[in-house]
């Protein structure tokens, strides 16, 4: 067996099972939430793009900020819910909003209803490695992909917020999509509870964007940048809009429900 297979293996095999994934990379198995009309017609969502530019987050396995992907995304996720009726309201939509605690404020300000960071995720060091692009090396870990949502029991609208996390990862996971469940591990830094290991929703009381926010809040890690794969499906046009798709019939089903009912929520969604 080559010494760099065996090597992969044998770093592999030192990953704790229940923190494999399994694999929701591929477009064909993904399920877009159609809608009909407006079904978040009246809603005023906060999208924050995560980070800004003097510290840009993550880096990813080919040297791209983490900054970046957070902007992108936003962008797409605020077009579809825009088709869908919600008054969206960017936060950091430049990159130049420093303060965590401040966001929410910003949002509480523009009357929002709920608050949405949208962030691009890493691993713990120890899964590091190292491999060459462009002429430079740089740091990879292929051991994780998938997305994450975060809710904390310290915000304003605690109940709100964890049932949101929940529907977001529920509806990414009908999409066709899979969670990472590193958060989970207990090591420093990470240690994170799961409020529902099937569809990767975690409880993170000390989140500051999460914990100060006076609004319905959650947190979306939308994939694992370091891992060299997954950079690239993040950045796909249709892998974005399906994420956008999957907050629309979230926010619906947690904010319109009472408007009209089981029927009307299968009316607009097509079901």
């Amino acid at each position: 067996m080559p010494i760099l297979r065996a090597l992969a293996i044998l770093s592999l095999l030192c990953v704790p099972f229940s923190l494999l994934a399994e694999d929701g990379t591929d477009p064909s198995k993904w399920t877009k939430h159609q809608f009909s009309g407006r079904p978040l017609e009246g809603l005023r969502v906060a999208l924050d793009a995560g980070h800004y530019r003097l510290k840009p987050g993550a880096m990813s396995a080919r040297g791209v900020p983490e900054l970046s992907f957070n902007l992108a995304t936003t962008r797409v996720i605020a077009g579809v819910l825009e088709k869908a009726g919600a008054m969206v309201i960017l936060v950091n939509g430049d990159g130049t909003v420093s303060s965590l605690a401040e966001r929410p404020e910003i949002a509480a300000r523009e009357n929002a209803d709920v608050f949405i960071s949208i962030h691009h995720d890493s691993v713990n060091d120890k899964y590091l490695r190292k491999w060459v692009h462009g002429g430079t090396e740089r740091d990879y870990a292929d051991h994780f992909r998938g997305y994450s949502v975060f809710a904390s029991s310290k915000n304003a609208k605690a109940e709100m917020s964890r049932s949101l996390a929940l529907r977001v990862g529920s509806a990414l996971f009908a999409a066709g999509l899979r969670p990472t469940l590193h958060h989970a591990e207990p090591i420093q830094g990470e240690n994170r509870p799961l409020l529902d290991e099937r569809t990767g929703v975690y409880e993170f009381s000390d989140l500051v964007v999460l914990k100060s926010a006076k609004l319905p809040a959650i947190l979306l890690e939308c994939g694992v940048i370091i891992h060299r794969d997954e950079e690239t499906l993040v950045q796909r046009p249709d892998y974005q809009d399906l994420l956008g798709h999957a907050l629309v019939k979230a926010l619906a089903e947690v904010f319109t429900a009472e408007k009209g009912g089981k029927k009307g929520l299968m009316k607009l969604f097509g079901r």
